[in-house]
C-alpha cells in the first residue's frame, strides 16, 4: 500500500518552465492526506519558495529542500547538512570568475545573490519568486551554506563538465533542469533525505512512490518501490525507473481512484 508520495518540481510537477502548480494538484494533495498518504515536495528549491507554491496545503505536506540539504515536516527541521565554509568560499570564487555563470548561495531562509546582470536578479525575485538577498560581496555572508548553485542562462551543459571535474571529490554535484548545477555536501541527496521521512513516518521503500526527471532525482527514485520518470526527462532517469508518465497528476488520480495501491 502506498503511504508516501514524493515529487520533484521543475521538469516534473512543474513542466515547460511553469512557476505555478496546475489546478488539480492542491485538491489531489488534500484527498491524499484524507487517505493517510504523506505528500512530499522534493526539490532543489528553497523552503520558502516551496511553501509559497503549496500555500493552501503548506502545513499539510513535507519538504525535501535544496536537493536534500534540508528536510522539514510541519515546520520542524528533521535534517540539515551544510558545506564547509572554507570549501564553499573557494567554490563561490570559482563561479564568480567563470564567464556567463551566476551564483546562488542558499541559506536557511534566503538565497544570496551577487548578480552579474539585472536579468538574473529579476528572474530570481519575480519569476522564480525566491526569498532573495542581494549582496556586493558573497564572501561576506555569515550563515551556514546549505547549497551553492550555478545558473547559466545559455545552458548549464556549457560549464557542467568544468565544475563537476573540479569539485566532484569534495561536494555532491548534480544538475537541476537545463540551466542549473547544484553543489551540496558529500552524501547529501534527495534519496537520503527521503529516508529521513520514511524513518520518521515508519514507511518502507516499497510503500513509497516518487517522481523525477533529472540526475538530482536518482537516489530518490532508487529508494521508491513505485518510481516514475517523466517521459520528457533524461534517458538515464527513464531507464532506471520502473514506470514513466507524461504528468504526475495522471498517476495521482489513479492512486486516488484506487487503480494503483
Amino acid at each position: 500500500m502506498i503511504k508516501l508520495i514524493a515529487s520533484d518540481l521543475d521538469g516534473t510537477l512543474l513542466q515547460n518552465g511553469a512557476q505555478q502548480l496546475t489546478e488539480q494538484v492542491i485538491p489531489y494533495i488534500k484527498r491524499l492526506k484524507e487517505m493517510g498518504i504523506v505528500f512530499v515536495a522534493a526539490s532543489g528549491r528553497q523552503y520558502a519558495n516551496l511553501q509559497r507554491l503549496f500555500e493552501p496545503v503548506k502545513n499539510e505536506i513535507s519538504y525535501i529542500c535544496e536537493n536534500g540539504a534540508l528536510v522539514v515536516n510541519e515546520g520542524k527541521i528533521l535534517h540539515k547538512t551544510i558545506i564547509n565554509k572554507e570549501l564553499g568560499e573557494e567554490i563561490l570564487v570559482d563561479i564568480r570568475q567563470k564567464e556567463g555563470c551566476e551564483i546562488l548561495l542558499s541559506g536557511m531562509n534566503t538565497s544570496y545573490l551577487e548578480p552579474k546582470t539585472n536579468e538574473y536578479a529579476h528572474r530570481m525575485q519575480y519569476i522564480v519568486k525566491n526569498n532573495v538577498t542581494i549582496v556586493k560581496d558573497i564572501l561576506e555572508v555569515t550563515e551556514d551554506y546549505l547549497k551553492i548553485s550555478v545558473y547559466e542562462r545559455e545552458g548549464i551543459n556549457n560549464s557542467e563538465e568544468y565544475f563537476r571535474d573540479k569539485w566532484k571529490d569534495k561536494v555532491t554535484v548534480v544538475t537541476s533542469g537545463t540551466e542549473w548545477l547544484d553543489m551540496i555536501s558529500l552524501g547529501t541527496n534527495k534519496g537520503n533525505a527521503m529516508k529521513v521521512l520514511q524513518e520518521t513516518f515508519h514507511i518502507l521503500p516499497e510503500e513509497t512512490m516518487a517522481f523525477g526527471d533529472n540526475y538530482n532525482d536518482v537516489e530518490m527514485l532508487k529508494n521508491a518501490g513505485y518510481s516514475y520518470a517523466m517521459n520528457s526527462g533524461k534517458k538515464d532517469i527513464i531507464n532506471l525507473s520502473r514506470f514513466s508518465t507524461n504528468r504526475v497528476e495522471d498517476i495521482l488520480a489513479k492512486v486516488l481512484n484506487g487503480e494503483i495501491k
